[in-house]
């Protein structure tokens, strides 16, 4: 869609969740930053991070990782070889999943209600920039060891894609964001 003469994509979550995926195989010692901007209508106001019925975005932006199974504990590796039979080898083992939040402080970090293997980090947060794009730059590699350093201290494994999207399924909201110039950037 345009946007004030440049191409992004708009994601439109009304009592739904969805994103879109881009697989990539992106070794984070060359590029360990990722980059982009974004702009939500406004914040999913009945959300609640840490809790599955309040499990709902105005805006993520997932990084997934292609990390060995093996280093992976035990339950947890079962857990995701499962998913795999059922949802296809595509599954990730790990993943960071950067969110516009309505109430948690940026700088927030929890675990999905879900799962341990996706660590959510709470970027923008409130209706303060709501309507106004907002220009993100993370250290993934970084992200990667503060959310998963303890159970794996191998090197950071590669990125297996990223997906952009929001989620309105548990509260029934309507949201629109919109995501622009995502990219891997070297360190400056």
């Amino acid at each position: 869609m345009d946007d004030g003469g440049t191409t992004v994509l708009q994601s439109l979550s009304e009592h739904a969740a969805g994103a879109l995926v881009h697989e990539a195989a992106v070794d984070l010692q060359g590029t360990p930053w990722l980059a982009w901007r974004w702009k939500v209508d406004r914040v999913v106001a009945k959300a609640h991070l840490e809790e599955r019925d309040g499990d709902d975005f105005a805006a993520r932006v997932y990084v997934f990782f292609d990390m060995p199974l093996e280093a992976i504990p035990f339950a947890a590796r079962w857990k995701i070889r499962l998913a795999r039979l059922i949802y296809g080898d595509s599954v990730p083992a790990a993943a960071l999943c950067y969110v516009w939040d309505n109430t948690h402080p940026a700088g927030t970090t929890a675990w999905t209600a879900y799962t341990d293997r996706v660590r959510m980090i709470v970027l923008q947060s409130g209706e303060a920039k709501a309507g106004q794009w907002v220009e993100e730059r993370r250290d993934v590699a970084a992200d990667f060891r503060a959310a998963f350093g303890s159970q794996y201290t191998g090197a950071v494994p590669p990125v297996a894609g990223v997906g952009v999207g929001n989620d309105t399924d548990q509260t029934g909201e309507r949201v629109v964001a919109r995501f622009g110039d995502v990219r891997f950037e070297a360190a400056r």
